[in-house]
């Protein structure tokens, strides 16, 4: 046997080395997003005059939750193209680069104080992460091997890297805003995304072996979008389906406005392609799976639908009623969206091992499981709202601790639904459709950033404790009907989990792992 280890094959604290490429990568871009993502809001209902960070645009808080929710959708919808222009053409590994140039062009755009430039920017933004993100992630899933128990520590690794990015960004955006300004924000984002694409590129040599676009000599095993949006047409229930939803899309342009039409438009072409892909799997097996895959894109939209009132409406709430004083001092309200980034960091590891070890004691720890639950964990997170609500509505303020507690809550739900579900798509996903289903999954988050606008938009009418009273009911509900028939939806993923196992270091196993793969 060969003494060399190629650079790929290399490992560093228990996991390869490119995982760690990755995750600086990654680092740097989420340092980028949630630098912007936290200023956005507040930049917008910030008047033009009189504000020591500088001008804003002067919008309603209405106005602006409506556009946070439609940059916050498209940023995850353009994942579903960005997972196919993967697939198709150039792989994951290009798509990363290029998506991260866009970036850098985008968070450079910002910089400048023009209207154009805010539109501009945060197109190009919307383009890159679309590129980057679903491929990112599912160059992490390529890492390991079919089976190994570590994939899903790899992945809560990786999302520490996310959060460490969202961390840091809301801790040192909020000091240079401050400082120098909104714009100057900006920057500094766009200087994060710059690292992230050094990094990146630098570590392509612990890469080699994932994310390449490599062209099948089996022609059944080639992506053909086109054929199978052609085979449509000749699939009849698919295509009345499909229909239906057409007609539907119109009447939400009539009623509701172009962008909701273009939107029901985008999600109609979406779904024909998954019932024809789910037409095209060769067997039941492929069929269930992915069937259950899309069922668990509800949870992740409905999750995300609640959880993203961090960047929207809890932003606003904490700026105008929490009393943010600390020791004399004012604490920015940027800074309190670190506090799942904290958390997060602290929780993750600690959270992925209660897991591994349920699991490997023969006690329920399947990827559905954790999802339900989080759903729920995180519904409790808006109870805490409940009571900061009524405590505004009796003394005019509310206790920061109720935030603390909240993201607390909202960040023990996230551990146990994101990463889990980033994992759970590397396993259940045929090889070929791997970036488009990493896409669609991304693009479930942005419908659920949509749903997340839209219920904050509707405060200014109910009033914030009605809303977060709503969402503590709603998700706890939606979580325990997911437990209750948590059963039979294991059934149909037919054991994808089953047979999991820690695969480090397991030399003398080739024979028998090579069988369970090949299973």
């Amino acid at each position: 046997m060969s003494q060399t280890i190629d650079k790929h094959e290399k490992e560093l604290f228990g996991h390869p080395v490119g995982l760690y490429i990755l995750f600086f990568t990654e680092m740097w871009e989420r340092f980028s997003y949630y630098g912007m993502r936290a200023l956005l809001t507040l930049y917008m209902t910030t008047a033009t005059i009189g504000d020591d960070r500088g001008p804003g645009l002067g919008w309603s808080e209405t106005d602006a939750l409506a556009l946070y929710g439609w940059y916050t959708m498209l940023v995850y919808v353009m994942s579903i193209p960005g997972g196919m222009i993967a697939d198709k053409l150039i792989g994951q590994k290009k798509s990363v680069l290029i998506g991260a140039i866009v970036l850098c062009l985008g968070h450079g755009v910002l910089v400048l104080t023009d209207t154009w430039a805010f539109y501009t920017g945060l197109g190009l933004v919307i383009l890159g992460v679309g590129l980057l993100k679903p491929n990112i992630s599912t160059m992490v899933g390529g890492l390991y091997k079919q089976g190994d128990i570590r994939r899903d520590k790899g992945f809560s690794i990786f999302y520490i890297g996310i959060n460490l990015g969202s961390l840091l960004a809301t801790i040192f955006v909020a000091l240079v805003v401050a400082k120098k300004g909104w714009h100057a924000g900006f920057g500094l984002a766009g200087i994060a995304m710059v690292l992230g694409l050094v990094v990146y590129i630098w570590g392509q040599q612990f890469l080699t072996h994932v994310g390449n676009h490599e062209v099948s000599v089996n022609k059944d095993e080639e992506v053909s979008y086109g054929q199978l949006y052609g085979d449509l047409l000749t699939s009849k229930p698919q295509f009345l389906i499909t229909l239906l939803l057409v007609l539907a899309s119109g009447l939400g342009w009539y009623f509701m406005g172009w962008g909701y039409g273009m939107l029901f438009l985008f999600i109609t072409g979406i779904a024909a392609l998954m019932m024809m892909i789910y037409k095209e799997l060769p067997n039941k097996v492929y069929q269930d799976r992915f069937m259950v895959l899309l069922l668990s894109f509800i949870m992740v939209i409905i999750f995300w639908g609640a959880f993203e009132q961090a960047g929207g409406l809890m932003n606003l709430y904490t700026d105008e009623k929490t009393n943010r004083m600390l020791l004399g001092m004012e604490i920015p309200t940027v800074m309190f969206q670190s506090l799942n980034a904290a958390f997060i960091i602290i929780f993750a590891t600690i959270v992925a091992g209660i897991w591994a070890k349920r699991k490997l004691k023969g006690r329920e720890a399947g990827s559905l499981f954790k999802m339900a639950l989080g759903i729920i964990i995180m519904g409790f997170g808006f109870l805490f709202m409940v009571f900061a609500a009524l405590e505004y509505q009796q003394t005019g303020s509310s206790n920061m601790l109720w935030l603390v507690f909240a993201y607390l809550f909202h960040t023990l739900g996230e551990l146990c639904i994101s990463p889990v579900a980033l994992s759970f798509i590397t396993k259940l996903t045929p090889i070929k459709y791997a970036s488009l289903m990493m896409g669609v999954y991304f693009a479930a988050t942005g419908l659920g950033n949509k749903v997340a606008g839209i219920i904050g938009e509707s405060a200014s009418e109910y009033g914030e404790y009605t809303i977060f009273l709503g969402i503590f009911v709603f998700t706890v509900v939606i979580g325990g009907l997911f437990v209750a028939i948590m059963k039979p939806l294991k059934r149909l993923t037919h054991g994808a989990e089953d047979n999991e196992r820690d695969l480090v270091h397991d030399d003398n196993k080739g024979p028998e792992i090579e069988k369970f793969e090949e299973a």
